[in-house]
């Protein structure tokens, strides 16, 4: 009877050690998903759409969701949910080697392009080694919660990585005031 309370009680610990929502089932209700944490969110949170192969990161503060959706379905709803928001907006970063792929190695890869250029419209765009962005989400998933919601695409360097700035407050607004501090903006 003691082993069974023991085996018991070690078996709540290790459920209870297991990050919340850290990975949701195949086809999980992204959607749901999104506007539930797109309230809790504010800025240095960071929403991705990834493609499918996107490793799953080991850090607590990140959330993996497999929508099992096109791309460009996902970004349409992340976008627009985000241009609905009265807190935050997104600040758009993409991979760098997404503009060097050629299309004899990834089908697709050149109707790809045109189409993220067309769905992102005249918002600005900062490219990025992914090795770097993935290493900047490992960091900034010790203190802020990120959401992965995985789509279907199998081409390479196509996540659209989101971070979450106030929708109220912009980056000149953030220079000016870190200057009449005496101090640097944060980035």
């Amino acid at each position: 009877m003691r082993k069974v309370q023991v085996f018991v009680a070690c078996t709540a610990a290790v459920l209870l050690a297991v990050p919340l929502a850290a990975q949701s089932g195949p086809d999980s209700n992204w959607r749901s998903i999104l506007a539930d944490r797109l309230p809790l969110f504010g800025h240095r949170n960071w929403i991705v759409i990834a493609d499918s192969a996107y490793p799953a990161q080991a850090s607590n503060g990140i959330e993996t969701v497999v929508s099992n959706a096109d791309p460009f379905e996902v970004l349409r709803a992340v976008l627009a949910a985000l241009d609905r928001s009265k807190h935050v907006r997104p600040i758009v970063h993409v991979d760098e080697e997404l503009q060097a792929v050629d299309e004899s190695d990834a089908s697709g890869i050149s109707a790809y392009r045109e189409q993220l250029s067309a769905y992102l419209g005249g918002r600005t765009v900062h490219r990025e080694l992914h090795g770097q962005i993935i290493s900047k989400l490992a960091e900034v998933s010790q203190s802020f919660r990120v959401l992965i919601i995985k789509t279907n695409s199998t081409l390479p360097y196509t996540s659209v990585f989101l971070e979450l700035g106030p929708a109220y407050w912009s980056d000149d607004a953030e220079r000016r005031l870190r200057q009449s501090l005496g101090e640097h903006s944060p980035k």
